[in-house]
């Protein structure tokens, strides 16, 4: 019995400094490639800027970091996204199809 309650705590304790580590980034600036294609995301404030777009989609998957844009009439969520040739990543700020990461500066 003591076993299960050291390996909860253990659990707990894991846990607790998991949430701890999750950062929620704020993007100010998108690295893009000749194709308009979205290869980094960037923060120049920030450590961690610039951020590659698979490691990007990694942290959002795991749960380790949320990423956002702070548009000056509110945020939007960086989300994770199937397309045909693979993972991307995309805004959806407004109701149209296009991805508004594209419309910040480069970094």
């Amino acid at each position: 019995m003591l076993f299960l309650i050291q390996n909860t705590r253990i659990s707990y304790e894991y846990d607790a400094a998991r949430r701890r580590a999750l950062a929620d980034r704020a993007v100010r600036q998108t690295r893009k490639n000749r194709d308009g294609d979205i290869t980094a995301l960037c923060n120049p404030n920030d450590w961690w800027s610039p951020r590659g777009k698979s490691d990007v989609i990694s942290d959002i998957e795991l749960g380790h970091h949320t990423y956002y844009v702070p548009w000056v009439d509110g945020r939007t969520e960086i989300r994770v996204v199937n397309g045909f040739q693979g993972k991307y990543l995309r805004t959806d700020r407004d109701n149209t199809s296009r991805n508004n990461l594209a419309d910040l500066p480069d970094c």
